[in-house]
């Protein structure tokens, strides 16, 4: 009964996800190593073979980042380069992890590993300050609309804990942010080798007052996070049992992108533009199907209409008096993630919630300087890494929200047709 309870209570809690980013060798692994380590969240065996690892290389502490680079290339380099994510859990809250490259070339992981994130953790080296790879990817988190930012000063035992080397950094990053969309910012002096403030409070900063890493992981509000005005199911698949005990049953299954679905709710389908209403809203679950009084993001549901209507993959249910702007011409901000540049005039396959489509570049109309966040619209050759502004024509009409609104139906990718490699991450304006 108690294992029952356990059970019940952990699938019921509150999930954060959360990314690391900061410039090479800043300590984002050994960070995630610290955090596992002392919320007893690594198992005997990985222990064993990171203590191992770490006396064979003639270390004589724990190489902590060991924990999370699991590439040949990574653990022979030190470094990070692809995302890595990794779970855990304490008695407040779920954490699902992402610990994305610091490396310039590998900015577009960043981008992977922050584009569902709740919150960013920032690191700073304290020796360095804010460098170049901090304004990169302060952007990416103000243009991913991550709503909380902690910016982490590490290594403050290189610094011999000292305040003002602290005040000074946090006085640099809050003139960037100010050029940010960041609502967020929390400062917080740490040692992830050491262990101050990570998971506990630090002796060796008495001058600072507030709270652990840990802390602000579990207690930042997040439930206001999410869009639950705007109602979006995207359509994904329809379901028809063919059996006796459903025999008539037609679900349409999807994840709800946004806002909160109920029995009797009157909608509307798009593109047809019919009207319906909604008669139950089914869950798949634990191996049991139920049927919900109401639905909401992100759960994914399969929804029954009281009309029978010719509704498809890649169509939208949404509220009658509530509906997503509709159009072929789409402004958004492209962050390119392939060696081959962006072709203005290119055309490319497009995925947008559960559509398929082409486009067209229309335009490109500007280049971000990453160092000064100047619009650069002399050079507008847009590379690997590089973020710019651009206007799509579409083969067909999207049904998009700005990304502000809903970062699902404000999202979307390009890919080329030749290869089927995803090119580049679109974020509607």
């Amino acid at each position: 009964m108690n294992t029952q309870f356990n059970k019940d209570s952990y699938l019921s809690m509150e999930l954060l996800r959360f990314t690391t980013a900061g410039s090479v060798d800043d300590g984002k692994s050994t960070l995630i190593g610290r955090l596992l380590l002392d919320c007893k969240a690594i198992f005997e065996d990985q222990l064993e073979a990171v203590e191992a690892t770490s006396k064979r290389r003639g270390f004589d502490h724990l190489d902590l980042s060991l924990v999370t680079d699991g590439l040949k290339a990574e653990r022979e380099q030190g470094i990070t380069i692809d995302v890595a994510y990794r779970y855990f859990a304490t008695p407040k809250r779920k954490f699902i992890i992402a610990d994305t490259p610091g490396h310039i070339q590998y900015t577009r992981n960043m981008i992977t590993g922050a584009s569902t994130a709740n919150l960013a953790i920032i690191l700073v080296d304290a020796r360095k300050g804010v460098v170049e790879q901090t304004n990169r990817h302060s952007f990416i988190a103000s243009l991913l609309g991550i709503p909380h930012v902690v910016v982490c000063i590490n290594k403050m035992d290189l610094v011999d804990y000292n305040q003002d080397v602290f005040e000074q950094i946090v006085s640099e990053y809050k003139k960037l942010s100010s050029k940010l969309d960041v609502k967020d910012v929390q400062f917080i002096p740490i040692s992830a080798l050491k262990g101050d403030n990570v998971v506990e409070r630090s002796e060796n900063m008495e001058w600072y007052q507030g709270s652990s890493l840990l802390y602000q992981l579990e207690h930042v509000h997040i439930t206001g996070d999410e869009n639950h005005i705007d109602c979006r199911f995207p359509v994904q698949y329809v379901i028809r049992p063919q059996q006796d005990k459903f025999h008539d049953y037609r679900g349409y299954a999807g994840r709800i992108a946004s806002g909160i679905f109920k029995p009797g709710d009157k909608v509307k389908i798009l593109p047809s533009g019919f009207t319906s209403e909604i008669t139950s809203i089914g869950l798949f679950e634990q191996g049991e199907f139920r049927e919900l009084q109401e639905a909401f993001s992100p759960q994914s549901v399969s929804i029954t209409l009281d009309t029978d209507l010719d509704i498809s993959r890649g169509d939208m249910i949404v509220r009658e008096n509530n509906i997503p702007n509709i159009g072929q011409d789409i402004e958004m901000m492209i962050c390119w993630l392939n060696e081959k540049k962006l072709v203005p005039g290119g055309k490319y396959a497009l995925k947008h919630t559960t559509k398929e489509a082409r486009c067209v570049i229309k335009e490109v109309r500007y280049r971000v300087d990453i160092n000064t966040f100047h619009r650069d619209e002399i050079n507008k050759e847009i590379g690997m890494n590089d973020i710019g502004r651009v206007l799509i024509r579409t083969t067909v009409p999207l049904f998009y929200d700005s990304y502000r609104k809903n970062r699902t139906t404000g999202s979307l990718i390009l890919i080329d047709e030749a290869t089927n490699e995803t090119v580049g991450a679109g974020i509607i304006i």
